[in-house]
Protein backbone atom coordinates (compact mmCIF):
# COMPACT_ATOMS: atom_id res chain seq x y z
CA UNK A 1 0.00 0.00 0.00
CA UNK A 2 1.43 3.61 -1.48
CA UNK A 3 -0.10 6.19 0.75
CA UNK A 4 2.91 8.92 1.46
CA UNK A 5 0.67 12.36 2.54
CA UNK A 6 2.91 15.69 2.38
CA UNK A 7 2.46 15.84 5.89
CA UNK A 8 0.17 14.26 8.69
CA UNK A 9 -2.15 17.18 10.78
CA UNK A 10 -5.10 16.40 13.00
CA UNK A 11 -5.48 19.64 14.18
CA UNK A 12 -4.78 23.36 12.70
CA UNK A 13 -6.11 27.09 12.53
CA UNK A 14 -6.00 29.21 9.51
CA UNK A 15 -4.79 32.74 7.98
CA UNK A 16 -5.45 33.36 4.44
CA UNK A 17 -2.62 33.86 2.44
CA UNK A 18 -1.36 36.38 -0.37
CA UNK A 19 -2.41 36.29 -3.95
CA UNK A 20 0.07 38.26 -5.71
CA UNK A 21 1.11 37.42 -8.71
CA UNK A 22 4.53 35.19 -9.64
CA UNK A 23 7.51 37.19 -9.70
CA UNK A 24 9.12 35.93 -12.49
CA UNK A 25 8.62 35.08 -15.96
CA UNK A 26 7.34 32.00 -17.73
CA UNK A 27 7.70 30.84 -21.12
CA UNK A 28 4.66 27.45 -21.23
CA UNK A 29 3.69 25.91 -23.97
CA UNK A 30 0.31 25.64 -25.76
CA UNK A 31 -0.77 22.50 -24.15
CA UNK A 32 -4.60 23.11 -25.90
CA UNK A 33 -4.24 20.20 -28.02
CA UNK A 34 -3.44 17.66 -25.21
CA UNK A 35 -6.95 16.08 -24.14
CA UNK A 36 -7.10 15.75 -20.04
CA UNK A 37 -10.15 15.76 -18.21
CA UNK A 38 -9.79 16.25 -14.56
CA UNK A 39 -13.22 14.48 -12.93
CA UNK A 40 -13.07 15.23 -8.37
CA UNK A 41 -14.78 11.99 -7.38
CA UNK A 42 -16.89 13.37 -4.07
CA UNK A 43 -16.73 10.41 -1.53
CA UNK A 44 -16.82 12.89 1.44
CA UNK A 45 -20.74 13.39 -0.38
CA UNK A 46 -21.59 9.82 -0.23
CA UNK A 47 -20.36 9.06 3.55
CA UNK A 48 -21.89 12.12 4.51
CA UNK A 49 -25.26 10.99 3.43
CA UNK A 50 -24.89 7.76 4.67
CA UNK A 51 -27.22 6.20 7.04
CA UNK A 52 -26.89 3.37 9.83
CA UNK A 53 -28.67 0.85 8.14
CA UNK A 54 -27.37 1.01 4.26
CA UNK A 55 -23.78 0.67 5.56
CA UNK A 56 -23.26 -2.73 4.89
CA UNK A 57 -24.59 -2.53 1.37
CA UNK A 58 -22.49 0.40 0.86
CA UNK A 59 -19.57 -0.62 2.57
CA UNK A 60 -19.54 -3.31 -0.49
CA UNK A 61 -20.63 -1.42 -3.17
CA UNK A 62 -17.87 1.52 -2.42
CA UNK A 63 -15.10 -1.62 -2.15
CA UNK A 64 -15.90 -1.81 -5.83
CA UNK A 65 -16.34 1.94 -6.78
CA UNK A 66 -13.12 3.15 -4.91
CA UNK A 67 -11.21 0.14 -4.69
CA UNK A 68 -7.62 0.90 -3.07
CA UNK A 69 -9.10 4.82 -2.10
CA UNK A 70 -11.84 2.86 0.06
CA UNK A 71 -9.28 0.45 1.83
CA UNK A 72 -6.73 3.09 2.93
CA UNK A 73 -9.20 5.11 3.66
CA UNK A 74 -10.81 2.86 6.46
CA UNK A 75 -7.89 1.28 7.12
CA UNK A 76 -4.88 4.59 7.82
CA UNK A 77 -7.29 7.52 7.46
CA UNK A 78 -10.67 6.49 9.83
CA UNK A 79 -8.40 3.69 11.09
CA UNK A 80 -11.55 1.76 11.62
CA UNK A 81 -11.25 -1.80 10.04
CA UNK A 82 -10.57 -3.08 6.92
CA UNK A 83 -13.62 -3.45 4.68
CA UNK A 84 -13.45 -6.91 4.49
CA UNK A 85 -14.64 -7.55 7.64
CA UNK A 86 -18.20 -6.25 7.39
CA UNK A 87 -19.08 -6.55 11.02
CA UNK A 88 -16.47 -4.05 12.61
CA UNK A 89 -17.06 -1.80 9.49
CA UNK A 90 -20.47 -1.16 10.59
CA UNK A 91 -19.86 -1.31 14.06
CA UNK A 92 -17.71 1.42 14.41
CA UNK A 93 -18.67 3.40 11.03
CA UNK A 94 -22.15 3.76 12.92
CA UNK A 95 -20.95 5.07 15.88
CA UNK A 96 -19.00 8.01 13.39
CA UNK A 97 -21.43 9.11 11.48
CA UNK A 98 -24.18 9.80 14.76
CA UNK A 99 -21.53 11.95 15.91
CA UNK A 100 -22.51 15.54 16.27
CA UNK A 101 -18.80 16.74 14.94
CA UNK A 102 -18.97 14.14 12.42
CA UNK A 103 -22.17 16.02 11.32
CA UNK A 104 -21.46 19.49 11.15
CA UNK A 105 -17.77 19.28 10.12
CA UNK A 106 -19.49 17.66 6.64
CA UNK A 107 -22.26 20.40 6.77
CA UNK A 108 -18.91 22.54 7.00
CA UNK A 109 -17.62 21.22 3.87
CA UNK A 110 -20.98 20.80 2.26
CA UNK A 111 -21.10 24.64 2.49
CA UNK A 112 -17.76 25.97 1.17
CA UNK A 113 -17.58 23.05 -1.37
CA UNK A 114 -20.83 22.39 -2.87
CA UNK A 115 -19.04 22.09 -6.09
CA UNK A 116 -15.54 20.77 -7.51
CA UNK A 117 -16.03 22.27 -10.61
CA UNK A 118 -13.53 25.51 -10.73
CA UNK A 119 -10.94 23.08 -8.81
CA UNK A 120 -11.59 20.65 -11.92
CA UNK A 121 -11.08 23.47 -14.37
CA UNK A 122 -7.40 24.22 -12.68
CA UNK A 123 -6.63 20.71 -12.46
CA UNK A 124 -7.30 19.93 -15.90
CA UNK A 125 -4.98 22.44 -16.99
CA UNK A 126 -2.36 21.74 -14.54
CA UNK A 127 -1.91 18.00 -15.88
CA UNK A 128 -2.50 18.83 -19.32
CA UNK A 129 1.07 20.39 -18.82
CA UNK A 130 2.34 17.70 -16.74
CA UNK A 131 1.17 15.10 -19.79
CA UNK A 132 3.23 17.70 -21.97
CA UNK A 133 5.99 17.30 -20.02
CA UNK A 134 5.73 13.61 -18.86
CA UNK A 135 4.05 11.62 -21.90
CA UNK A 136 4.24 8.43 -20.10
CA UNK A 137 2.72 9.91 -16.48
CA UNK A 138 -0.67 8.26 -15.77
CA UNK A 139 -3.18 10.45 -14.53
CA UNK A 140 -4.57 9.40 -10.99
CA UNK A 141 -8.20 9.77 -9.71
CA UNK A 142 -8.76 12.60 -7.75
CA UNK A 143 -11.03 11.55 -4.28
CA UNK A 144 -12.72 14.04 -1.76
CA UNK A 145 -12.95 13.26 1.94
CA UNK A 146 -13.22 14.24 5.34
CA UNK A 147 -10.38 12.99 7.46
CA UNK A 148 -11.28 14.49 10.80
CA UNK A 149 -8.11 16.80 10.53
CA UNK A 150 -5.72 13.98 9.68
CA UNK A 151 -4.66 13.88 6.13
CA UNK A 152 -4.65 16.62 3.61
CA UNK A 153 -3.08 15.20 0.27
CA UNK A 154 -2.19 12.01 0.42
CA UNK A 155 -1.11 9.97 -2.39
CA UNK A 156 -2.18 6.35 -3.16
CA UNK A 157 -2.35 3.86 -5.50
CA UNK A 158 -3.92 5.66 -8.48
CA UNK A 159 -5.19 7.97 -6.85
CA UNK A 160 -4.94 11.38 -5.14
CA UNK A 161 -6.84 12.40 -1.59
CA UNK A 162 -8.08 15.49 -0.99
CA UNK A 163 -8.64 16.40 2.45
CA UNK A 164 -11.37 18.69 2.44
CA UNK A 165 -12.04 19.27 6.11
CA UNK A 166 -7.70 20.71 5.66
CA UNK A 167 -9.29 23.53 3.58
CA UNK A 168 -11.99 25.22 4.89
CA UNK A 169 -10.73 28.66 4.79
CA UNK A 170 -9.90 31.30 7.36
CA UNK A 171 -13.38 31.78 8.57
CA UNK A 172 -14.10 28.14 9.42
CA UNK A 173 -15.72 27.99 13.20
CA UNK A 174 -13.66 24.50 13.57
CA UNK A 175 -10.06 25.70 13.44
CA UNK A 176 -10.24 28.76 16.30
CA UNK A 177 -10.25 25.94 18.85
CA UNK A 178 -7.72 23.83 17.80
CA UNK A 179 -5.25 26.59 17.19
CA UNK A 180 -2.84 24.88 20.78
CA UNK A 181 -2.23 21.77 19.11
CA UNK A 182 -1.04 23.13 15.72
CA UNK A 183 1.47 26.04 14.99
CA UNK A 184 0.02 28.63 13.11
CA UNK A 185 2.67 28.89 10.41
CA UNK A 186 1.66 25.43 9.46
CA UNK A 187 -2.22 25.77 9.33
CA UNK A 188 -2.37 29.48 7.58
CA UNK A 189 -2.44 27.39 4.44
CA UNK A 190 -4.73 24.68 4.66
CA UNK A 191 -7.42 27.29 2.72
CA UNK A 192 -9.47 26.71 -0.79
CA UNK A 193 -6.43 28.42 -2.73
CA UNK A 194 -4.23 25.79 -1.93
CA UNK A 195 -5.80 22.90 -3.03
CA UNK A 196 -4.47 22.78 -6.34
CA UNK A 197 -0.79 23.95 -4.84
CA UNK A 198 -0.47 21.18 -2.64
CA UNK A 199 -2.45 18.33 -5.40
CA UNK A 200 0.40 19.11 -7.70
CA UNK A 201 3.26 19.39 -5.15
CA UNK A 202 2.49 15.98 -3.71
CA UNK A 203 2.24 14.70 -7.53
CA UNK A 204 5.34 16.31 -7.90
CA UNK A 205 7.31 15.00 -4.68
CA UNK A 206 5.55 11.37 -4.44
CA UNK A 207 5.29 10.23 -8.57
CA UNK A 208 7.08 12.29 -10.20
CA UNK A 209 10.21 13.15 -9.15
CA UNK A 210 10.89 11.42 -5.91
CA UNK A 211 14.26 13.04 -3.85
CA UNK A 212 17.05 10.73 -5.29
CA UNK A 213 18.83 8.46 -3.51
CA UNK A 214 21.99 10.32 -3.34
CA UNK A 215 20.91 13.82 -2.25
CA UNK A 216 22.96 14.21 1.22
CA UNK A 217 24.83 17.66 1.05
CA UNK A 218 22.91 20.69 1.48
CA UNK A 219 23.39 21.72 -2.03
CA UNK A 220 21.65 18.83 -3.13
CA UNK A 221 18.91 19.39 -1.12
CA UNK A 222 18.50 22.67 -2.40
CA UNK A 223 18.88 21.71 -6.35
CA UNK A 224 15.98 19.04 -5.35
CA UNK A 225 13.60 21.54 -3.85
CA UNK A 226 14.65 24.11 -6.36
CA UNK A 227 13.51 21.62 -9.23
CA UNK A 228 10.19 20.86 -7.25
CA UNK A 229 9.45 24.79 -7.25
CA UNK A 230 10.59 25.12 -10.25
CA UNK A 231 8.77 22.40 -11.92
CA UNK A 232 5.35 24.40 -9.66
CA UNK A 233 6.32 27.62 -11.57
CA UNK A 234 5.61 25.72 -14.81
CA UNK A 235 2.50 23.92 -14.05
CA UNK A 236 0.78 26.29 -12.12
CA UNK A 237 -0.51 29.21 -13.73
CA UNK A 238 -1.54 32.65 -12.43
CA UNK A 239 -0.50 31.22 -9.02
CA UNK A 240 1.57 33.73 -6.47
CA UNK A 241 5.49 32.38 -5.65
CA UNK A 242 4.46 32.69 -2.13
CA UNK A 243 1.55 30.12 -2.36
CA UNK A 244 3.76 27.44 -4.06
CA UNK A 245 6.57 27.52 -1.26
CA UNK A 246 4.27 28.42 1.63
CA UNK A 247 5.40 32.09 2.59
CA UNK A 248 3.58 34.85 3.87
CA UNK A 249 3.67 38.03 1.65
CA UNK A 250 6.13 39.81 4.31
CA UNK A 251 8.34 36.36 4.20
CA UNK A 252 8.56 36.24 0.64
CA UNK A 253 9.41 40.35 0.47
CA UNK A 254 12.37 39.67 3.57
CA UNK A 255 13.75 36.32 1.63
CA UNK A 256 14.07 38.47 -1.81
CA UNK A 257 15.53 41.39 0.00
CA UNK A 258 17.76 39.35 1.99
CA UNK A 259 18.58 36.85 -0.90
CA UNK A 260 22.37 37.76 -1.34
CA UNK A 261 23.01 37.97 2.81
CA UNK A 262 21.63 34.28 2.82
CA UNK A 263 23.78 32.64 0.00
CA UNK A 264 26.70 34.76 1.43
CA UNK A 265 25.66 33.31 5.00
CA UNK A 266 25.20 30.08 3.73
CA UNK A 267 28.91 30.17 1.96
CA UNK A 268 30.82 31.55 5.13
CA UNK A 269 29.20 29.00 6.89
CA UNK A 270 30.44 25.96 5.37
CA UNK A 271 26.91 24.33 5.01
CA UNK A 272 26.83 24.31 1.27
CA UNK A 273 28.73 21.15 1.37
CA UNK A 274 27.49 19.88 4.63
CA UNK A 275 26.12 16.14 5.33
CA UNK A 276 25.18 16.78 8.81
CA UNK A 277 21.43 16.31 8.89
CA UNK A 278 20.36 17.66 12.31
CA UNK A 279 22.10 20.82 11.51
CA UNK A 280 21.46 21.53 7.75
CA UNK A 281 17.35 20.34 8.04
CA UNK A 282 16.09 23.35 9.58
CA UNK A 283 16.82 25.08 6.45
CA UNK A 284 13.73 22.88 4.43
CA UNK A 285 11.86 21.99 6.76
CA UNK A 286 8.50 24.53 8.29
CA UNK A 287 8.95 26.65 10.82
CA UNK A 288 8.15 29.91 11.73
CA UNK A 289 11.09 31.45 10.69
CA UNK A 290 15.23 30.83 10.49
CA UNK A 291 16.35 31.57 13.73
CA UNK A 292 19.96 32.39 12.84
CA UNK A 293 18.66 35.31 10.25
CA UNK A 294 17.59 38.40 10.60
CA UNK A 295 15.91 40.30 13.51
CA UNK A 296 13.13 40.02 15.48
CA UNK A 297 12.30 36.50 14.14
CA UNK A 298 11.10 38.07 10.74
CA UNK A 299 13.23 36.20 8.61
CA UNK A 300 11.47 33.71 6.71
CA UNK A 301 11.92 29.67 6.67
CA UNK A 302 13.06 27.08 4.29
CA UNK A 303 15.37 28.99 3.20
CA UNK A 304 17.66 26.24 1.79
CA UNK A 305 14.26 25.48 -0.49
CA UNK A 306 14.29 29.00 -0.97
CA UNK A 307 17.80 29.61 -2.74
CA UNK A 308 17.42 26.19 -4.59
CA UNK A 309 14.49 27.79 -6.60
CA UNK A 310 16.42 31.02 -7.16
CA UNK A 311 19.16 28.91 -8.11
CA UNK A 312 17.10 26.53 -10.49
CA UNK A 313 15.15 29.74 -12.07
CA UNK A 314 18.87 31.52 -12.94
CA UNK A 315 19.86 28.05 -14.64
CA UNK A 316 17.04 27.38 -16.60
CA UNK A 317 16.97 31.12 -17.67
CA UNK A 318 20.34 30.53 -18.76
CA UNK A 319 19.72 26.78 -20.88
CA UNK A 320 16.06 27.49 -21.77
CA UNK A 321 16.60 24.62 -24.68
CA UNK A 322 16.23 22.40 -21.33
CA UNK A 323 12.78 20.62 -21.15
CA UNK A 324 11.55 20.10 -17.18
CA UNK A 325 12.37 16.48 -17.89
CA UNK A 326 15.47 16.70 -18.57
CA UNK A 327 15.91 19.09 -15.67
CA UNK A 328 14.78 16.36 -13.52
CA UNK A 329 17.68 14.09 -15.23
CA UNK A 330 20.36 16.14 -14.05
CA UNK A 331 22.04 14.27 -10.88
CA UNK A 332 24.91 16.72 -10.57
CA UNK A 333 23.58 19.59 -8.11
CA UNK A 334 26.94 21.03 -8.58
CA UNK A 335 26.42 21.01 -12.76
CA UNK A 336 23.38 23.16 -12.06
CA UNK A 337 25.05 25.41 -9.59
CA UNK A 338 27.96 25.89 -11.83
CA UNK A 339 25.83 26.42 -14.72
CA UNK A 340 23.45 28.59 -13.43
CA UNK A 341 26.15 31.02 -12.11
CA UNK A 342 24.02 32.15 -9.09
CA UNK A 343 25.99 34.64 -7.26
CA UNK A 344 23.29 35.18 -4.64
CA UNK A 345 20.73 36.97 -7.39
Amino acid sequence: MKLKPLQKYFFFFIVAIASCLETTTIKRPDVSNIIVQVHIERFDQDLAQIKPEDISLKNKAWQEQYNVFYSNYMQDILQIANPADSIRVKEFLTQIIKQKDFVDLNKAVAKVYPSMESYEKELTQVFKYVKYYFPEYNIPRFITYVSGFAYQTPIGEDYVGIGLDMFLGAESEFYPALVQSIPLYISRRFTPENIVPRVIEAVLREDIYSIPDQTHNTLQHMIYNGKIMYAMDMLLENVSDELKIGYTKEQLAWANKYQSDVWTWFLQENLLYSTDHLRTQKYFTEAPFTPELGEKNESAPKLGSFIGWMMVRKYMERHPETSLKELFAIEDAQKILEGSKYKGK
